[in-house]
């Protein structure tokens, strides 16, 4: 089943509300920074107030300022109030890039921890999502949108909505003050407010559909690294590494030039505004001048007001820019509340029962199952297997055999039918609970970036190092363990591959001998070995079988002679069962009368 088409509009609409649930936890941090911020503009009142004391006062001689001549006594001369100028500059300065480092690293903490979260969200959503989903959608999506698209939601509510808000704050106070002064010069500066607005709204409605097309395509060129450097060995051995980077390189060119297109409607869209505002600054000054050529203004308030309009027309660029730049951060948090929305074909019933140990009877009762919702890939199968038997699965690939302990262990449900633990359907139990029933020994063994002890003890995080080296001995591990330069203690490397594939499937049985769960599943775990470490491998496997409610996968008949009974799968069906001195526990669904049992195989 491939995963469901997104909505956009519909996602677009819940975007707001969405995010405003997102970062109410950081609700304090958020207030805090805002009220941070908000500093900014009585400071920016400040910056121009030195400079217009030290032309008027000091330059044109007119009078003090009645807020200094406590500071500054009659008769005193002018250079002391221009020291006193000089060190209000020095002051304000200091408190203007006090504010900007604690507006800064406050920001930083608020918005890494946010994303954090939402970054762990993610990451644990997608691991309860379905096989179904990741074979469709592939994970090198997912991994963008965890590692990438998730950090946009910081810069959408601390770097995107606080900006906006003390700008309008210090727009409103820019506009009183400027007035005060000469409410003709705030009336032309305001005149252009209209068209930057419009130009904001125009490239708002156009670019979030480009960003999130960029995103995408960005996406897949990640999915060709993760899926060449995954698979190495045969790129190299069929000397692939050349075509390999030309299809790296024609997927990143996609995105790339996407980008491009991207930052040049961003530059066009920086260069229509600071156009915009160049006209403003430009009327204002040409007023301006005329004003205090006929004395409604004096030099140094002028020089005030071109000041502030400056600090007028910032946060009119921030909210423009903003405004527009937040397109990007809002079509990745759409990506990320996406990957959110996707739900998992597999989960918990509302009334699950927990189990804590199985007996370990199994039973299928006319299993169909499709990956695609078309095409069946297990059609009416039916058995019933008892405590602790053994039993082997037998068939030619695409049969059907790992599917069917797929279902076994519920990381896909039947499309009909039920599958029966200890009598009960395997849906009414917890997943947790239900998984941990079994251990599992896979074809390819994996292993993680860790060290041998630590891979072990994956099966039981508490295990303590006495059980992990019994389980290791059991496995027959300990032996070359112990001879490796750093022991229990040595690094597998990535995927395990420092170590044999014998030595691989070795730690992992012992992790399945340190699970001790009461259901084993070994799927194919001989294929990949020589016969000498498939001696020492079964030996251990036989060990491990023991006592547990067993289901072997393998195409060597010696392998399955350690069953107690064989199904044979054909193309989906159970076509019949080999009598490995089957216990009477075992009961097998008659097969239909047109198909007849295999024949025996001499033992």
């Amino acid at each position: 089943m491939s995963p469901r088409p997104s909505a956009p509009s519909r996602d677009r609409e819940r975007l707001s509300p969405r995010l405003f649930r997102e970062s109410k936890p950081f609700r304090r941090q958020l207030l805090s920074i805002f009220m941070l911020d908000l500093l900014a503009t009585p400071l920016a009142l400040l910056i121009p107030i030195p400079l217009k004391i030290a032309v008027d006062s000091v330059i044109d001689s007119q009078p003090t300022p009645g807020y200094l001549e406590s500071l500054v006594p009659v008769g005193s001369g002018p250079v002391r109030l221009l020291i006193l100028v000089a060190i209000a500059q020095v002051v304000i300065v200091f408190l203007v890039q006090l504010q900007v480092l604690g507006s800064y690293v406050l920001h930083t903490h608020s918005g890494e921890k946010m994303s954090l979260g939402f970054r762990a969200r993610l990451f644990a959503h997608s691991q309860r999502l379905s096989f179904t989903f990741h074979d469709a959608r592939g994970t090198s999506d997912s991994v963008y949108r965890i590692q990438q698209d998730a950090s946009a939601i910081q810069y959408v509510t601390i770097d995107g909505v606080i900006p906006i808000m003390t700008s309008l704050v210090t727009l409103i106070a820019m506009i009183y003050v400027t007035a005060r002064l000469s409410w003709q010069l705030a009336v032309v500066a305001l005149a252009v407010t209209p068209a930057l607005l419009m130009s904001a709204y125009w490239y708002k409605t156009r670019m979030r559909g480009r960003y999130r097309q960029a995103a995408q395509l960005e996406s897949d060129a990640q999915g060709v690294v993760q899926e060449v450097l995954a698979s190495l060995r045969v790129v190299k051995a069929f000397g692939r590494e050349g075509s390999e980077n030309e299809r790296f390189v024609r997927q990143s060119t996609a995105g790339a030039r996407a980008r491009v297109h991207l930052s040049f409607a961003e530059g066009a869209f920086g260069l229509l505004v600071n156009l915009i505002t160049a006209i403003g600054t430009s009327a204002v000054l040409f007023l301006g001048v005329q004003q205090v050529r006929s004395g409604m203004l004096t030099t140094g308030d002028l020089l005030v007001i071109m000041a502030y309009l400056a600090q007028l027309y910032a946060p009119l660029k921030t909210i423009s820019r903003q405004a527009a730049s937040l397109q990007s951060s809002l079509a990745s948090c759409q990506r990320a509340f996406e990957l959110l929305d996707e739900v998992p074909e597999v989960k918990d019933h509302p009334n699950a029962r927990p189990i804590r140990r199985a007996a370990g009877n199994v039973e299928f009762r006319g299993v169909f199952f499709s990956y695609d919702g078309v095409h069946n890939v297990l059609n009416d199968v039916s058995f019933n297997v008892g405590p602790g038997i053994h039993v082997g699965i037998a068939g030619r690939t695409g049969a059907g055999k790992t599917t069917l302990m797929s279902l076994l262990m519920r990381f896909y449900d039947p499309t009909s039918g039920a599958i029966m633990l200890d009598g009960r359907d395997l849906r009414e139990f917890k997943l947790a609970d239900l998984r941990d029933q079994f251990a599992l020994v896979l074809q390819e063994p994996v292993l993680f970036s860790a060290t041998i002890a630590e891979n072990i003890r994956y099966a039981q995080p508490d295990a303590s190092f006495a059980a992990i080296e019994e389980a290791a001995r059991a496995a027959n591990a300990d032996l070359f363990i112990r001879n490796l330069p750093d022991g229990y203690n040595t690094m597998v490397g990535e995927r395990g591959m420092r170590l044999s594939g014998g030595e691989r499937q070795r730690i992992s049985l012992a992790r399945a001998f340190l699970k001790d769960a009461p259901l084993l599943i070994l799927d194919e775990p001989t294929s990949s070995v020589d016969v000498g470490t498939e001696s020492a491998i079964m030996d251990a496997t036989e060990r491990l079988m023991s006592g547990r409610t067993t289901f072997m996968i393998a195409h060597r008949l010696s392998t399955l002679e350690y069953c107690d009974a064989r199904l044979q799968l054909e193309h989906g069906r159970l076509v019949g069962t080999t009598n490995l001195e089957i216990p009477s526990e075992i009961r097998l669904d008659p097969l239909p009368p047109t198909m007849s049992r295999p024949p025996s195989p001499p033992r």
